[in-house]
Order: structure tokens, then C-alpha cells, then sequence
């Protein structure tokens, strides 16, 4: 108040001089200038002043990194992101903060693949194998953070049988009887290489949007390097819609191998839906869903162009419970199957549920030792299995022109030892098995077996390098078999951990 009186002082005595301004009316104009910009100044101190006293007091929020600026006091507020994000390109920014993301309570845990990275979840929170959603920057003068992922990876392989899919061991394609010519076979590839697109912001919504864009290689032949997409969907608060992993599978049951199938009786496929997460509780959740169908169906001796078809979408249920011990998830769906031949068409029910779920068995360091499973049955399920997808064995046509759904269930157990906080270790034994049928050709599929195990040193975060020993075994309608042996060495460059 002492410099607004002297500021006043000044500006009556520069009034009542007009000699002194008469002499000097340039000095006197210059000084007015300056002492006009000083009050326009104060006038400014002032309107902050009573602006951050009439301002509700907020909770402290944790840092998003120590060189952060504070926003500008004229910057419009979003009610949905309570955490000032930084608007330098240059800078991380925790994703966990924005909005009400939440960490999982599962234990954290490191995997090859990273699947349980890009798989949606409830209110888009962050996934054990990432419980911090680091790498993320933001978008300079918006609300928009972005994460480019993915990772190189080289695959050496060696086969002591014949397989039908050198780049991936896919045990349903291991030929029936052994070929003269099985002296062995080595294969070099890059195709899991993988490359990602994370884009989340708060919305007026009160809820976050994520968006998420993933391809591979794996389009075209073996050998080729197709560009392929994986997944592309969007994810607002708890309504998902796009192209992703089925609501039916679950990646956190999912074991870790450097090969790219992993075990025949999964369920783990990519397809176009929609879902809505709901919320059980604190530990509990429950997802509804409705996918793009597809009715694989054969015939032994089919007449005219048979072709599945179908008049809804599957629909799929699946109740969820996650803890820090682990989690478990039960789902069942139901499909209905159709075929047309241009001369009939007939259709029929299916459907079945899946159990699945890990369990923490010890602890090392910030990991812990991983039990996995997955237990699935039911009628016209064949689709969803890893090992018969698009075999055609959903459902076979019967002599009568009816329309029978086939049997089939699948299995798999894993467990992940971690021998320290760089180097672990897995065990994995996997079936699927689709019923026999008089009405199936000799030489459609029946079981398959898949085992594998593998040594993985992680030095640093980004890089990954394993040894895989695998073998598998294909039992077909007639009981004929064949199995097939591999060993598998990987050098995997993470982008972004």
C-alpha cells in the first residue's frame, strides 16, 4: 500500500508542476509512461491475488516429474483431470494419474509377448505387466497422452520333424503320417515383430478414452512379411468397441513363451465386438458382450457350396474376481451355428464356458512366482480354440442334411518361476480335443498335446533374450499320430518399458 501512495504522490505533484513541465516535458512523459506500466502491473499482482484466495483448496497431488511447469494461472480447467499434465513433448507422464485410472491389484509379472498390455480392462486401468503405463507423452496444448510401443524380434528355430508352420508351432498342422523327408528343418524369422499405438485423455464424461492400434507380420504365407493388424479399438470408461481379444479369452491366464502360439487348448482369439464392463464391488466385475460370429461347419461329402452362416452375434458373459494373490475369471458363451448348401439350410445352438485364473505361489524381489490355467468345454466351441480356429470343426452336416455341433474342450496349466528379478523360467502343458465323428474325414483333428520350456534373462527392462525347448503331438480322427519337437532361441528389443 506504501508504493501505491508514493505511485499517487507522484502523479499529483507531476499535475501541479507546470513549470517543471514546461522545462522538461519530455523526462515528465517518460516518467508518467513507466509509472502507468508499474500500476498496470500491480493491478495484475492483485487480480492473481484475490483470484487464488476465493480458490477452494484442492488435494496435494504427487508430481508427474520434477521439471514440470506449472500451468498458467489463464489455462481453461478440465474437471476430469485433476493432475496437471506437462505440456513439454519431451516429458513422461504417468498415465496412472489421469483422471481415475487405478493400478490392478494382481501381482506384477513380465511376459514376451506382452498381450496383457493391450488387452482392455475395466475402467482402462493400468495391467500387472505395466502397473505404471510409462512412456507416455503429451500432446502439446491438449489433454492427449500417447505412447508408441511394440518391440524387434528375431525367432532361430529348429525343427527335428516336419511342422506346417515353421514361423509358429502350431501343433494341429504337423503332417499325419510323418513325410519321408524329416530329417529336420532351420528357420530364421522376425514376423512377431510388433508395433503399438496407446492414445488415452479425459473426456467431459467423467470418465477416460483410450484408443489402441497394435500390428504384426504374420499376414500372408509362411515366410512372408504381410503387414497384419492385430487389434483397433477405442475404450470409453467402460464401453468398449472394435477389434481386440475376445471377451471370452483372458491374457492375464495366458503363459509366457517365446514361441507366438502358445498352448492348443487356449482361448485367445482376436474379433470385432462390443463390450460393457460393470462394476461388483471393489475386487469383483463382470463383463457383457456381443462379438462377430462365424460358423465353421464341414461335411463329409458336401453337396453343392457349403458355407456357414449365422443370424446373430455371439454373446458372451464373464465374472471376474482380481486380488493381490491373483485372479479368476469364469465366462460362457452362446452361438448360434447355420449353413446353407443353395439347396437347404439348417441351424443349431452352441456354446460353452471357460475357467481360468493365476495365483501368486511365492515371491522374489518385486516378482512372484505365477501358477496359470485355463479349463474350457462346450458344443460348437471349436472356433475359440487356438488349435482348431478355422478347421472348420464348429459343426458337421450329417447325412440327414441336419446340423450336429461338435464337442470340444481344451486345457493348459503353466507356472512361471522367476530364479531372480532378471531370469525366469516356464513350464507349460497344453490339449485340445474335439470329439471323434463318423461324419468327419479320417484325417480331420482329433487331439493335440503342446509342452514347452524355457529359460528368459531380462538384464534391463527393454531387452529379452530366451531358449525354448517344445514338442507337440497331433491325433487324428482315425487315431493315426505324429508329433514334432523344436528348440527356439529369441532376441527381443522392447521400444518402450
Amino acid at each position: 500500500m506504501g508504493r501505491m501512495k508514493c505511485l499517487s504522490g507522484l502523479l499529483m505533484l507531476a499535475a501541479l508542476s507546470p513549470a517543471y513541465a514546461q522545462d522538461d516535458t519530455h523526462k515528465l512523459q517518460q516518467e508518467v509512461d513507466d509509472l502507468q506500466t508499474t500500476v498496470k502491473e500491480l493491478q495484475a499482482e492483485v487480480k492473481e491475488l484475490k483470484a487464488q484466495q476465493t480458490k477452494p483448496a484442492q488435494p496435494a497431488q504427487p508430481a508427474v516429474a520434477a521439471t514440470t511447469p506449472a500451468p498458467s494461472s489463464s489455462a481453461p480447467a478440465v474437471a476430469t483431470a485433476p493432475v496437471a499434465l506437462t505440456e513439454t513433448p519431451s516429458e513422461q507422464v504417468n498415465a496412472v494419474q489421469l483422471g481415475d485410472a487405478t493400478r490392478s491389484p494382481l501381482p506384477p509379472q513380465q511376459s514376451v509377448s506382452e498381450n496383457a498390455d493391450s488387452a482392455s480392462r475395466i475402467d482402462n486401468e493400468a495391467p500387472p505387466t505395466d502397473p505404471d503405463l510409462k512412456g507416455f507423452i503429451q500432446i502439446p496444448g491438449t489433454q492427449t497422452i500417447v505412447r508408441v510401443g511394440g518391440y524387434a524380434k528375431l525367432d532361430m528355430i529348429y525343427d527335428t520333424g516336419s511342422i506346417g508352420t515353421p514361423d509358429a508351432f502350431v501343433t494341429s498342422a504337423i503332417p499325419v503320417p510323418s513325410p519321408h523327408d524329416n530329417s529336420g528343418n532351420f528357420n530364421m524369422q522376425a514376423r512377431q515383430t510388433r508395433f503399438s499405438l496407446d492414445i488415452r485423455r479425459p473426456t467431459t464424461f467423467d470418465e477416460t478414452m483410450r484408443f489402441y492400434f497394435e500390428n504384426d507380420f504374420y499376414g500372408g504365407g509362411n515366410g512372408a512379411y504381410g503387414f497384419r493388424l492385430r487389434q483397433a479399438y477405442g475404450q470409453l470408461g467402460n464401453t468398449y468397441a472394435g477389434f481386440g481379444w475376445s471377451a471370452f479369452a483372458d491374457t492375464d491366464a495366458l503363459p509366457d513363451t517365446l514361441d507366438f502360439e502358445g498352448p492348443g487348448g487356449a482361448i485367445a482369439p482376436r474379433q470385432a465386438g462390443i463390450h460393457q464392463f460393470f462394476r461388483l464391488g471393489e475386487t469383483s466385475s463382470l463383463t457383457v458382450a456381443a462379438e462377430q460370429p462365424s460358423s465353421e461347419v464341414s461335411a463329409n461329402d458336401p453337396v453343392g457350396n457349403l458355407r456357414g452362416t449365422q443370424r446373430m452375434p455371439d454373446l458372451i458373459v464373464a465374472a471376474r474376481t482380481e486380488h493381490e494373490w491373483g485372479h479368476l475369471q469364469l465366462g460362457g458363451v452362446l452361438r448360434q451355428l447355420g449353413y446353407t448348401n443353395d439347396e437347404q439350410s439348417r441351424r443349431v445352438l452352441g456354446g460353452g464356458v471357460q475357467l481360468t485364473g493365476s495365483i501368486k505361489t511365492g515371491m522374489f524381489s518385486s516378482y512372484s512366482d505365477l501358477l496359470m490355467f485355463g479349463a474350457n468345454g462346450g458344443k460348437g466351441i471349436a472356433r475359440y480354440l487356438a488349435d482348431t480356429g478355422g478347421l472348420g470343426l464348429d459343426a458337421v452336416v450329417g447325412p440327414d442334411g441336419k446340423l450336429y455341433a461338435l464337442t470340444g474342450w481344451g486345457t493348459y496349466v503353466a507356472y512361471t518361476h522367476y530364479w531372480s528379478s532378471n531370469w525366469r523360467s516356464n513350464l507349460v502343458y497344453g490339449v485340445a480335443r474335439i470329439q471323434q465323428s463318423p461324419w468327419l474325414t479320417t484325417s480331420d483333428f482329433h487331439q493335440s498335446n503342446y509342452g514347452a520350456a524355457n529359460l528368459i534373462w531380462s538384464p534391463v527392462p527393454t531387452l529379452t533374450v530366451g531358449l525354448e525347448l517344445l514338442h507337440g503331438r497331433l491325433l487324428e480322427q482315425d487315431n493315426r499320430y505324429n508329433d514334432d519337437t523344436r528348440i527356439q532361441g529369441s532376441l527381443q528389443y522392447s521400444f518402450i518399458k
